[in-house]
Parts: structure tokens; C-alpha cells; sequence
């Protein structure tokens, strides 16, 4: 167990993000808040912090419960880390789901399957 942690190995313990590079490069573009300052790669972090990580349009926000030098399992996560995103933002996120999801005009892009076996009936006939 650890007292200190280097922000971005923490956001790839914690299953944030796939890599640890993409961990750094996140945190260079300024989309990690501590206390309300981007931080960089090599930003210490500690037992008690909240760390903000921004994915547009959300910014989703976590407590550090614990530290640990290792990936931890997804079950695991809740020992590590409180998940303190507001509601307002997950709704957002479900709001742009259902707004994209199933919109596409009759005609345009690959057919679906009932669209598929009525060109081949035609065919066929």
C-alpha cells in the first residue's frame, strides 16, 4: 500500500483509462482537476483527494478511499475509490445516448436485416 501515487499510474490502477499513456496525455491536455487546477502526470496524489477527470460533455468526479501500486479488478474499485459524479451529469450522459441511438433516415447507410431479406425476396422473385 502506498502514501503517495503519481496521478496518472492512479487513473490507470483505478480503470479510468486502458493505458497509462493515455492517462499522461490527458493529463497534458489539461482534462485532470485537483482542487480546481489541471495537474500534470507527476502530480502526487493522496489518500482523501477528489480528482475531477473530464470526458466531454461529462466531469465526472472520485474520492480517493485508498492507494494500491497495482491494476485493481473492477469489483475491487469501490474499496479504492468513491464514484462522486452528480446526477445531473450521468443524466446528461443518458439524455446524448438516447438522442444518438436508432437515428438513421430509411434508405441511408447498410440496410438492416428486415431491410436485407425484403431486397432478397425482390431479388428473388
Amino acid at each position: 500500500m502506498a502514501e503517495i501515487l503519481r496521478i496518472d499510474k492512479w487513473l490507470w490502477t483505478m480503470r479510468l483509462f486502458k493505458t497509462r499513456t493515455i492517462a499522461t496525455e490527458e493529463c497534458k491536455k489539461g482534462r485532470i482537476v485537483v482542487g480546481g487546477t489541471a495537474v500534470k502526470p507527476s502530480f502526487a496524489v493522496t489518500v482523501g483527494m477528489e480528482v475531477q477527470v473530464k470526458r466531454p460533455p461529462i466531469i465526472y468526479t472520485y474520492r480517493i478511499i485508498e492507494l494500491t501500486q497495482n491494476r485493481v479488478g473492477a469489483k475491487e474499485l469501490t474499496r479504492y475509490m468513491i464514484d462522486m459524479t452528480p446526477q445531473s451529469e450521468l443524466k446528461l450522459l443518458e439524455d446524448i445516448k438516447l438522442a444518438t441511438s436508432g437515428v438513421r433516415d430509411r434508405g441511408t447507410g447498410r440496410p438492416t436485416k428486415k431491410e436485407r431479406r425484403e431486397i432478397d425476396e425482390f431479388l428473388d422473385s
